[in-house]
């Protein structure tokens, strides 16, 4: 019987799950520039806004029913949460919680979101263990390394073919930096990224439903169980991301080796981090910039005809949802961001509530706006023209959304994101204290210290 074939397989592969594996057991302590040690404070924080912010959405009330029915042990506090859980089922409630909202971190050049299924991997054996803040910082530099830096060597092809790649390589950063903050050696922190290879998560059909989110969780369990079982011995293939059978040749054609070891020590992926200002998917962002700005020069809803949106063609394919029913899908919808943008300024969570989505002058003015590709425009750019009642034409041009690399959000900007989110739940008292040991992380003796303003 005739099989499929695709690109053939490479056997002369470079070892990248031992050169990872050595990265990661002997790199030393803080040992990057004071601008990447920031960026890990700012995507800690982020993180960790992101997972309180949706600690009472239904899909925590989903996961925490589901997983008290395995009668966990009570290691790990559910970010913003009374319940404490096992370490592993804590890694994964708190992975679903901080990408939840889709107002998570981006890794633009793969569109990973790290700290999902890093930090929530880390911070969960983290205070199961008392670890320091500066274990857990160099945990995460080096787990969000790992998974950007293989997800660098197969993006876009894995991505094209249908992995949410943050949950496909997730498990891999997850297990790195869990086996950092254990302290295996190099042979056991290769038998954990080599357990964690065989448990890729996510697929993209899931997006728009709670699914999603589940995938940096799952992959934060995933990778803190590799690392679990290679402490005690547990073993795998010492080539597990590199052989002809392995990860990275059977999910992409594409293998770019160079992406694993180019600069491995020297650059750090975290670098280029971004946090986002709009609670949506990514491809979004410049059409709310855009839409933004129109309400910033004067353009109103009612004096609107039409808007025209010219983007890439990947925009359309990810987050074409003309008619979203609900907040998840208005989340994969253009068409509701340019609406939001308009009508309210900003495209925060409170944006993407089910009642906006379905309220009546958002359902009209989204279905005002008309979207066509075009591939000339880069996928993190968006034109909008809107057309008046009066005639008059409007053009905004956003080559770089707010919050990207060349816009990036302050840490001013975070601190307003991070209170907006946690407020909420915590209270604002809470909320300072918290930010305040954020910024702090890398001195603190112990997180739990942290963890405990943390839990409702």
């Amino acid at each position: 019987m005739a099989r499929n074939t695709h690109v053939a397989a490479d056997t002369s592969a470079p070892a990248i799950t031992q050169i990872l594996a050595r990265f990661v057991a002997n790199h030393p302590s803080r040992g990057w520039s004071d601008a990447v040690d920031h960026e890990a404070h700012r995507t800690f924080y982020n993180w960790l806004g992101c997972a309180i912010g949706a600690a009472r959405h239904e899909a925590a009330d989903a996961a925490l029913a589901a997983v008290a029915m395995l009668q966990p042990a009570p290691q790990a506090t559910v970010l913003g949460r009374k319940e404490r859980v096992d370490m592993a089922s804590a890694a994964l409630v708190n992975g679903i919680t901080s990408h939840t909202f889709d107002f998570d971190d981006t890794h633009l050049k793969t569109i990973i979101h790290p700290a999902g299924p890093v930090a929530s991997a880390v911070l969960a054996l983290a205070e199961t263990r008392g670890s320091s803040g500066r274990d857990v910082l160099d945990a995460l530099v080096l787990g969000i390394d790992v998974a950007c830096r293989i997800g660098n060597t197969m993006y876009p092809d894995h991505y094209d073919r249908g992995w949410h790649i943050t949950g496909s390589t997730g498990m891999l950063g997850a297990a790195a930096a869990c086996a950092r903050l254990l302290k295996l050696d190099e042979k056991k922190t290769q038998m954990a990224l080599g357990i964690a290879a065989s448990q890729p998560v996510g697929l993209r059909e899931q997006f728009g439903t709670m699914t999603k989110p589940f995938h940096p969780g799952g992959a934060a369990r995933a990778g803190l169980t590799s690392a679990l079982l290679a402490m005690h011995g547990f073993t795998s293939s010492p080539r597990a991301l590199e052989a002809p059978r392995g990860f990275v040749q059977v999910v992409s054609d594409k293998r770019a080796w160079n992406e694993v070891t180019d600069e491995l020590g020297e650059r750090f992926e975290i670098s280029f981090n971004t946090y986002k200002p709009f609670a949506c998917g990514i491809v979004i962002h410049p059409s709310i910039d855009a839409c933004v700005q129109l309400r910033e020069q004067g353009i109103r809803a009612e004096q609107v005809e039409r808007i025209e949106l010219r983007v890439h063609s990947l925009v359309l394919e990810l987050t074409g949802k003309k008619e979203p029913q609900d907040g998840l899908q208005g989340k994969f919808s253009v068409y509701h961001g340019c609406a939001a943008g308009l009508l309210f300024g900003r495209a925060g969570e409170d944006e993407f509530e089910d009642a906006i989505v379905t309220r009546p002058d958002v359902v009209a003015l989204r279905r005002k706006v008309q979207a066509t590709v075009d591939d000339s425009i880069d996928e993190a750019a968006a034109d909008v023209t809107a057309i008046l009642t009066d005639g008059r034409r409007v053009h905004v041009r956003v080559d770089h959304a707010i919050g990207s690399l060349q816009r990036p959000l302050s840490d001013a900007q975070l601190d307003g994101k991070f209170t907006q989110l946690v407020e909420p739940v915590l209270g604002a008292e809470r909320a300072k204290a918290i930010g305040q040991a954020c910024w702090k992380l890398g001195t603190a003796p112990d997180v739990r210290a942290l963890v405990k303003l943390c839990a409702a």
